[in-house]
Order: structure tokens, then sequence, then C-alpha cells
């Protein structure tokens, strides 16, 4: 058999890189080297590699593709493997997209490692570097006491994988599932990011727990306690749960994360209304169990990278999510997450700037849920710009899409999402008030489950969540009262 070496390298510089590898060999089987690290999830199978592979094969043609993380180039090449002897291939990858140099960080904020994973420490190792992240966040988590690989790990940054410019976090998934529950997530699901201790409890309920485990404490409980030690609280799952209305309204969430591995219709039916209420919700996004998309949150940062940076560019929502392509906005010169003071009637004018080595098929631009311009371009675009200027007399938010035909090596469509851009005139959108009416429904539903199917080892407890809610329903009625002084 033959011997395919292959060496990765970056093209400007020279310099060796970790990356991913799928060889395909002439008998169309995967390829892949004794011992070898595999790529997890769906679409095309991948190994990791340092810098340096070898791959041995029957005689013939031999498909190579090799990845690192998203911004740099695919590399394709087709060798002739001899029956007997070596053959060496050089890799170049071309960088594609520069973020850091307009301080843009990339990082994925939920990440897991179940019980069948063997070699957590050698997957954390290549997995960050392969994907190019400054940012990991590994959330321990609560599931029937199973012992998950990435409970391994203590709270708090990971001085073994820290660099300059890379940060691994050891967070924390706060959560609660309860049976016949509004929306089938009971509470639902937070990330902990920046936290210097373990909250507890991880998880509640006797779905997720012990049998007799109580449905308490709410889940804003311990987004405060979270706060109190200078973290950062993430909506995850895209926002099912019967208590993301709840945390949302009452401030305790600091983003809110989408396409969570997955896309899913509740980003636009819940995160929109949520935005809809004049709620400030910065986007965010992760991959789950392992790395098994390419989703990531750039984060744009005031200076040269730094986790505190990092941090505070997420919560002031200086952010996009993308599983590809880079997408800006601006609205009257101001970027993502500001909020722009406007007189009734005043003239806005949005910018959407994008590059994606993917071709974009489609630029939408997002006006209080419903998209008021699109730009086409049947072939595809790698890059644009597009103006569009609009007028408003109400409070409102504005936020850029792009999707793409093509489909990366993870089988999923590309698609990119900024975080809105606010203004506000004093007079409520003409949405808010069915939007918080949606909400107040959803919360008379929760208040139902509360009384009729959770479980709570004294009064006090279920009156503790009752009060939760309520406090959150009053927060909607206020919304929808003020909406109607304006109409």
């Amino acid at each position: 058999m033959g011997i395919l070496h292959g060496t990765i390298v970056d093209a400007a510089s020279g310099e060796k890189l970790d990356a991913k590898v799928h060889v395909l060999n002439a008998m169309g089987n995967f390829a892949q080297p004794r011992d070898a690290l595999l790529k997890r999830g769906p679409g095309t199978p991948f190994f990791f590699s340092d810098g340096e592979f070898e791959v041995s094969g029957s005689r013939g043609r031999t498909d190579v593709l090799v990845e690192r993380g998203t911004e740099y180039e695919p590399y394709r090449t087709t060798v002739e493997l001899p029956e007997h002897g070596h053959v060496d291939v050089e890799i170049p990858l071309e960088r594609w997209y520069r973020p850091q140099e307009q301080n843009w960080y990339p990082g994925n904020t939920h990440i897991h490692y179940d019980e069948k994973e063997t070699q957590p420490d050698r997957r954390l190792g290549i997995d960050c570097s392969v994907e190019g992240y400054n940012v990991t966040c590994v959330s321990v988590l609560d599931r029937r006491q199973l012992p998950y690989a990435s409970n391994k790990y203590p709270i708090g940054v990971m001085n073994e994988f820290k660099t300059a410019h890379h940060v691994l976090d050891i967070g924390e998934e706060n959560r609660h599932y309860g049976d016949n529950s509004p929306w089938g997530f009971g509470y639902g699901h937070v990330m902990f990011m920046n936290i210097r201790n373990l909250i507890q409890p991880v998880s509640r309920g006797h779905t997720l727990t012990a049998q007799f485990d109580p449905d308490y404490p709410p889940l804003c409980f311990c987004c405060d306690e979270a706060r109190d030690q200078g973290g950062i609280v993430i909506w995850c799952h895209n926002g099912r749960g019967m208590e993301a209305p709840i945390a949302a309204v009452l401030g305790k969430l600091d983003a809110f994360n989408l396409f969570d591995p997955f896309w899913m219709d509740p980003e636009y039916d819940l995160w929109y209304k949520l935005l809809d209420c004049g709620i400030t919700l910065p986007a965010s996004t992760g991959t789950d169990w392992f790395v098994c998309s390419n989703n990531r949150v750039y984060v744009q940062t005031d200076e040269d990278f730094s986790y505190a940076g990092w941090i505070d560019g997420m919560k002031r929502g200086r952010t996009f999510i993308t599983n590809g392509p880079a997408l800006d906005l601006k609205v009257n010169e101001r970027p993502m997450g500001e909020t722009l003071d406007i007189t009734s009637g005043a003239e806005l004018e949005a910018e959407i700037t994008f590059s994606s080595f993917y071709p974009i098929q489609r630029a939408e631009l997002v006006v209080d849920g419903a998209v008021v311009k699109y730009w086409d371009s049947p072939g595809g675009l790698r890059e644009g710009a597009m103006r569009h200027g609009f007028t408003s007399e109400r409070d409102g938010w504005v936020a850029a899409r792009l999707w793409g035909n093509a489909r990366d090596s993870f089988d999923q469509s590309i698609y990119a999402h900024s975080s809105p851009i606010y203004f506000r005139s004093g007079t409520p959108s003409a949405q808010r008030g069915a939007s918080a009416r949606f909400f107040m429904d959803s919360i008379d539903e929760s208040l139902k489950w509360i009384d009729s199917y959770g479980r709570y080892n004294n009064d006090q407890q279920r009156e503790d969540v009752r009060e939760l809610f309520r406090r959150g329903r009053e927060a909607y009625s206020s919304l929808v009262a003020t909406t109607k002084g304006a109409n």
C-alpha cells in the first residue's frame, strides 16, 4: 500500500497549522491514521492533525480536504497514490478573513463532552485550536448523575489551555426540565460564564435529578448568584423553557443563544418578540454536544483581546453569530448593540457589509421582526455592502441576516445574524402590545403548571416560584398598558 504524507502550513507565514483532514481513498472509503482523534457531529468525517499526517491506502485517486475553522479557505486536492512508496503533499491554507485586525474575536459559548468521551483533554486541546476560537466555554451539567467527561474540570479559567489569544472557561449549564410544561422544556436552560464557584443546584426536578427532587429553585435565583460572582448569563436552546420570558423581562440575561446548535423556529418566534417588548438582548451561539457545527459568536472589543474585554463586548451587544460569513451592521454609523435616541419620523440609514467564503444568495434587513428590505443574488456574492434608508415614528430595533445556498462540511446551510441596534423615540413600537400579551398568555399557562404539576417541598417554595412568575407577568402587563396609552 502507498502512504500519503501531508504537511499543513499557513500560506502566508509557512508555519505549521493544526487542522482537520478528510481523506477519501481510491475505494471510496474515509481513511485515517491509527489512533487519530475524529471530528464529532454530522456531515463529512474528518480526523484532526497537528500539522503533519500519514495515511496509507490502495493505489489510485485519493481526494484530500483540509479545513481549519471558518476563517481559512477549505483546501481540496487530488493525488495519485502509488502501490508502494510515499507521496508528499504540502497543503497551504489561505486566510480569507482576519477578524482580529478589527478586534473581532470568535467564541463558542456552549460545549459539553459526554460520558462516552475518553480523551477530553486531548479533544479540548485540538478543538479550540482547529476551530480558531479566542474563547471556548465548556460547561458542567447534571443529568441523573451521568459521568459526563466535561464535569471533571474545575469551575473557572483553565490555565492549562490558556494563552495570550485564547481563554478556556469552565462554566455551568443550569437547567430544569418539567413534565407537561409549556413549551416542553420546564423552566429551561441557562449558561453561566466567568463564574468562580459552582452554583447549586446545577439541575433541579425529578426528570433530571432524583425521583422526588423539587422543581426549585427557579433559574432566575441562580442567575442572580452568577451575577453576584461577576458572571454573565446566556439563555440557551433557542428560548424554549417557560422561564425565558421571565428572565428576559426582569433583566436576568446578558445574551440569548440562537441556532444552538441547529436552526430552529423559536429564534424568530421568541427572540424577536422579546426584542419587540423593548428588551435589549444580544445574540450568541454555541455547538452544545462536542463541536458539532461551525456555529460561533464574534464579539468586538475596544482593544486587543482579553477575556474581560470579550465579556464586556458580549454584554454591550457587539456581536454577530455565524457558521462562516462575516457580517456587520451600522445604523446612522452606530454599531451593533447601540441605542439611538431619535425624534418621531427620524431618518435612519442602515448599512450592511459582509464577506464570506461560501457565496451569499440573500441579505435581509429586519426592522421590528419584519424584513423591510432584501437583496437577492442568485449567482451568489462573496462580499457586499448594502444601504437602506427608513423612518420610524416609534421605538424599535433593526438587525441583519444572511443566507447562502451552499452547505458546509457539517451539512448545515450558510447563515449569519447580527445583534440588534435599538432606537428610542419615547413612543412604544406597534408590535409591543401583541408581543407582551403573547408572553402574558404563556405565563398564565406556566402558573397553571406551577399549581397543578410542579413538585415542591413546601408551600413557600411554590409561592416563591409563583411570585417570580407574577412579577414577570406584571412587567409585561405594564408594557401592554403603555402601548395602549400610546395608540
